[in-house]
Formats: structure tokens, sequence, C-alpha cells
């Protein structure tokens, strides 16, 4: 088989190393438009990864635990004035695990990932190939195969199966199947904590607004800090007006007193925020994953982890095929479905979510922290939800 893998981002490498590593025979290109030379290392993009995704990295020998702050505890919770604060607490020392996940910048995550294909690629130079420097400017399917048009002039490529994983952000994304813009932003960036820190506490806090979260980040020269995830509706979003010390205290008046004292913030960018899903992974020969196939709300921290997972959901099944001698073509028809019980529900419940802090009513808060409450007192309901938050359906 001749397999095509567009996009280098942390899915796009997991799944080119799956493939590598588990489908003997199997001749791979990794595109990407990025230069195979530049130093990604210091991308300082915060990423929120579970388990079973830190798992995955480890068998692909490119976890660096280093360069990672692990979770050990997520506290979520309802902010006043709702009448019924209600909050829940899921720790890694009562599901019997060393951790529940971690944080760490992109540049941690993807050079390894990269510096790991590099070296398999230039042992194996006969069937795995590097093509960065490279747009995919357009796939065509046909009963056989799949066809890029790389721009790099008459030739036109050609492979038995063309897997995307180039996501990007909601605002810059051409519209998919369901789309749905949320009218809210997100702020991003980075917030300086007084001692002690957050010491591996993850923090999600339910506003009038929208969910306000604080991921913990490994110690600096500086001290304890904590990546941030701000999300405003875009009618009443202000932010951009305020200077450094009126954001602080804002921030400071929503969140639990758990999480300590506030003492700095970084510059923060803001990105638009929505929903945008394929209904279908497969079209043709051409699949997506990841970010391509469903840009979600962050209010979960889910959709890089869920990019994995359709990666190794798809390599699982390719591997399977060539034991059992099943045809390419039966294989993918089955993705769809495969893949269905880990990604609808994710999809839904984040669009849920996010669609809830836009509506008004008068009793919603309230019943928001009641369910936080009875979640904190059902501990079987608590254990599956961390389950699912940590290894998928």
């Amino acid at each position: 088989m001749k397999l095509a893998v567009i996009g280098a981002g942390p899915a796009g490498l997991a799944l080119a190393l799956l493939a590598a590593e588990r489908l003997a025979g199997t001749e791979i290109h990794l595109f990407d438009t990025r230069a195979v030379d530049r130093d990604i290392s210091g991308d300082a993009r915060t990423l929120a990864l579970n388990l079973g995704s830190i798992r995955l990295l480890q068998r692909l020998s490119a976890w660096r635990p280093e360069s990672a702050q692990a979770i050990q505890t997520v506290h979520v919770s309802q902010a006043p004035p709702s009448p019924i604060a209600g909050e829940v607490r899921i720790s890694a020392a009562d599901q019997g695990l060393p951790q529940l996940g971690a944080v760490l910048p992109y540049g941690a995550l993807v050079a390894p990932l990269q510096q790991r294909w590099l070296d398999l690629a230039d042992s194996q130079r006969d069937r795995l190939f590097t093509r960065f420097s490279t747009a995919v400017h357009a796939i065509r399917s046909d009963a056989g195969g799949v066809e890029l048009d790389c721009g790099e002039g008459p030739v036109v490529d050609r492979f038995d199966l063309a897997v995307v994983a180039e996501g990007g952000v909601f605002a810059e994304q051409d519209r998919k199947s369901i789309t749905s813009d949320y009218h809210q932003n997100a702020w991003v960036g980075q917030v300086r904590l007084g001692a002690p820190g957050l010491r591996g506490l993850a923090i999600e806090r339910f506003t009038r607004n929208g969910p306000l979260a604080l991921l913990p980040l490994p110690d600096d020269s500086q001290g304890p800090r904590a990546a941030l995830v701000w999300c405003l509706p875009q009618a009443e979003d202000d932010i951009a007006s305020l200077n450094d010390a009126q954001r602080l205290i804002v921030i400071q008046q929503q969140l639990p007193a758990v999480a300590g004292t506030l003492t700095g913030i970084s510059p923060l960018k803001c990105f638009p925020l929505g929903l945008n899903a394929e209904t279908r992974l497969l079209q043709g020969r051409a699949l997506r994953i990841g970010n391509a196939a469903q840009t979600l709300h962050p209010v979960a921290g889910q959709g890089l982890n869920l990019g994995l997972r359709d990666a190794q959901a798809l390599v699982d099944a390719l591997r399977e095929a060539s034991e059992t001698a099943q045809s390419l073509d039966a294989v993918l028809a089955h993705i769809d479905w495969q893949r269905a019980p880990d990604r609808w529900p994710m999809i839904a419940a984040t669009d849920f979510l996010a669609r809830s802090f836009a509506w008004r009513l008068p009793g919603l808060p309230a019943l928001r922290g009641l369910a936080l409450a009875g979640l904190e007192l059902a501990p079987p309901l608590k254990r599956a939800l961390a389950h699912r938050m940590m290894f998928g359906g």
C-alpha cells in the first residue's frame, strides 16, 4: 500500500509513526508546508493530553516527561452568582492511576515526534519519505486510489489512501458538513501564580459568560505558572480594552479559592470559536482525522486527544486488514461507524456546553451547579466520566 499523510502536526506525525511501525511494507509519504529544518521546539502554544494519549506517545518513543506537567487532579466548579455552586474533583489517586494527563508546550510535543519520524525515515529510505516544504493543493479520488496535486510541476502523485491531518483553527478552515459559529472568543496565554502554584491541579470554572480554565505548567525560573483558556461571548468581550492589571482582577474574581493568587499575566491571543465537523471521515480514498475531521470547542480540552485516537484506530484497522487479507475498500467502509461511538458523544457534549453559555435561562446556572454537585456524590458516574476523558469511548 502507498499512503500519503498530509499535515505533520501531532495527529499527522503520530499516524505516520504508527503506520511506519505497524504496517510493514507500506510506503508512507509525510507532507507538510513547513521546512524540515525549521525549529519548532520553542512553540509555546499549550496542549493538554490525557493519559491515553501519553501512553500512545510512550509507545512511539516520543514522550518527554521532563517537558510536561502532570495533571493529578481536575477541579470543575460553577462560579457565583449561581445559588448552587457545585463542584467535582477527579483525582488520579482515586482512579488508581499515576496521573490523569499532562500539559506541555506544542513544540515539546511536535519536536520529538518529528525527530522520531526523521530517524525512522533515515533508516528506511526505501519506503518512508519526508516531503516537507510541500503544499498539497488538490486531492482527487477515483475507484482505484487518490491523486495529489502538490504543485511540483505537471506530475501528479498517486496513492492508495490519503489521510488529511492538516487541521488549523476554526476561523481559518473551510466549512465542513456540520458547522456552527459560537460567536465566542477564546483568550489564551499564561498566568503567574503565588507559591505553591497549582501543583498538578487543573481548574475548569463555569462562569456566567463561558468556561475559564487554568492548566498547570512546570515551574520556570520565575516560579509557578499556568496556561489560561478564557472563553467569552463576542458581543460582551471587552478584554482587548483591559490592561494586564484589570485582566488579572477580572480573572481572579471568577476563580475558586483553590486556584490561589494570580500575580502576573502574559500577552493574550484571541481565537474565534466554533464547531466544524465532517459527518463522514471518508470521502473516496481520502480520510480526515483530528481537527481536519472535527474542530471542537475547547471546553473539555479533548480535540487533540480525539485526533490521536483517530490515528490509532485507523492504523489498527489497516493492520487488521493486512492480517486478514481484507480489501482496503472494505476496511475503509467501516471507519465511520467504528469511530462514531467516540466521535459523536464528544462532539455533542462540547457543542451542548458551548451553546449553553449563550442561554440566559434563569435557572440554568443552578441546574449546572446541581449537576456538578450530583456528580460529585456519585462515584461510579465520576469514574465512568474520568475513564472516557482519559481513554475515549
